[in-house]
């Protein structure tokens, strides 16, 4: 029996976990995406059950003065991102063991500083954003800066490595904590502080298991050559880093500064729950392909040939699911959030489009980062943050958040759409024309879907039992419009998932 249970745990992990000795780095690659996915789905599913519980409890308010609070931190988090992470990552040398003292004594002054800057500023930023509720917030949620300085440095292996079942324990043992705190206070005491006791346990646990999760033992030491360079390649990371907060949470600002919590409440469960499929992609994305494009950097073709299979498949995934998000909104809304939620449903469906641009750009970022060039993600991020810091403020007070929704989706699409394509052409040495081949393909089966569900709308009267069967349609339909022009057409997913099987049957 115990030879049965020894031999089933080999086959599993020889199957799902990528191994040092595994020489094939399509292969690794593959099993590596598995787990990010894994991960992704799991920690989405655990968060969005748990904010439908918690939002129908606490109201849009609560979740609001919240938003508040991660929005301080964010913004700290992201203006002093040191891009240490990424430089190691890049690194071409396995073993970056040395560098791990430094990057742990830099992440802790940074983690110290920003805690004391947080608490010192609490009243001010409570103030700017008109609730007073949120200084207390602000204070406890503090703490969370520190404990992410003292991670284990050697987590950067996870990454770098491509260990990625060891990311999932990382990621999922902090969502649980963050699920089983917040739900817990929240049957006991329903208010805002359930989600901040949550978040403060996600950081907690997350930090302990980065040490039972790799051997290293790190200890404050600095060596000023390898902080020097870790810093210079981070630089762009860094610049990067406040740009995307700019642009990725910015809106939330303008939304808290101009309108009130409750908006920001409505504003940031819309964008939650139309950017899922989004973040999650995005996530898997850049976690697993940098590592891999960086291995690739010094052959193009062969780092355009992978660009494009990712991307591919990012499209097949990504456009279908958008689509569908779009068109069973209000069916969503009705049957899991209540009434109370219906004024989000337009803004909700405009950042359906939002999300798609994200997910498809999530393919370019780590090109750019594995070829040295992180600037580009850098300077196209701030024509963008340009763009927007003029749109932005009156389309807000015009319109509310159906405003901000079209004011950061409309930019998105024109003109960082053209110019994102062609900074990537000129470094793939591709063309627009292979671009537009591998949307055609999802653009069609997405439409097809599209037609099915809008044809099923509105046949029923409970909005649980619509959602439920515009889900069951699109699924169905999706699949046979895709499989139905990989048949009739040179669709290469065909070839892609065929590679994913072969790869996870081994």
């Amino acid at each position: 029996m115990r030879d049965k249970i020894r031999s089933v745990v080999r086959t599993i992990r020889r199957r799902f976990v990528p191994g040092d000795d595994d020489g094939d780095l399509a292969e690794r690659t593959v099993k590596s995406g598995m787990w990010v996915s894994a991960m992704n789905v799991l920690d989405r599913v655990l968060k969005v059950v748990m904010f439908i519980v918690l939002a129908r409890l606490l109201g849009p308010e609560a979740i609001g003065l919240m938003g508040i609070a991660l929005l301080t931190i964010s913004a700290l988090l992201s203006l002093t991102n040191l891009g240490i992470d990424a430089a190691l990552i890049q690194r071409v040398d396995d073993d970056v063991d040395e560098y791990l003292n430094t990057t742990f004594t830099l992440e802790l002054l940074r983690g110290l500083v920003m805690s004391s800057i947080l608490y010192v500023a609490a009243p001010s930023l409570a103030s700017l954003f008109g609730e007073p509720a949120a200084r207390d917030l602000i204070r406890v949620i503090a703490l969370v800066p520190i404990f992410l300085a003292v991670r284990n440095p050697a987590m950067v292996y996870f990454k770098k490595d491509l260990a990625f079942h060891k990311e999932f324990a990382y990621r999922v043992s902090g969502t649980t904590a963050y699920v089983v705190v917040a739900l817990g206070y929240a049957a006991v005491s329903p208010t805002v502080w359930a989600l901040i006791f949550g978040y403060l346990a996600d950081a907690s646990v997350r930090s302990v298991a980065t040490y039972f999760l790799h051997p290293y033992r790190p200890r404050p030491a600095l060596n000023r050559a390898y902080a020097a360079e870790l810093i210079g390649y981070g630089k762009w990371v860094t610049g990067s880093s406040i740009v995307e907060f700019l642009y990725g949470q910015g809106d939330d600002a303008v939304v808290g500064w101009l309108l009130t919590a409750t908006s920001l409440g409505y504003y940031q469960l819309a964008y939650r729950i139309s950017n899922a499929p989004a973040t999650e992609i995005a996530v898997v994305v850049s976690s697993v392909m940098f590592s891999t494009y960086s291995k690739l950097q010094e052959d193009q073709h062969a780092l355009r040939e992978a660009f494009f299979s990712t991307f591919r498949l990012t499209a097949f995934v990504a456009l279908p699911m958008s689509v569908g998000i779009y068109l069973v909104a209000p069916a969503f809304v009705g049957a899991f959030l209540g009434e109370d939620w219906l004024p989000m449903v337009l803004a909700m469906q405009i950042l359906v489009a939002y999300g798609l641009f994200r997910t498809l750009f999530a393919t370019f970022n780590p090109v750019w980062r594995a070829v040295g060039r992180p600037d580009v993600q850098t300077k196209l991020g701030f024509v963008r943050v340009a763009l927007l810091a003029i749109a932005i403020v009156p389309a807000t007070s015009a319109y509310g958040i159906e405003g901000t929704a079209f004011a950061v989706t409309g930019i998105l699409a024109f003109p960082m759409v053209p110019l994102y394509a062609r900074e990537m052409k000129r470094t793939l040495g591709t063309t627009y024309r292979r671009f537009l081949r591998e949307l055609s393909y999802p653009v069609a089966a997405s439409g097809a879907m599209a037609l099915a569900v809008l044809a099923a709308q509105n046949r029923v009267g409970s909005p649980l039992v619509e959602f439920a069967l515009l889900v069951a349609i699109g699924v169905v339909a999706y699949v046979v419009s895709a499989a139905s022009l990989m048949t009739l057409f040179d669709w290469r997913v065909k070839q892609n998932l065929r590679e994913l099987v072969s790869v996870m049957s081994k």
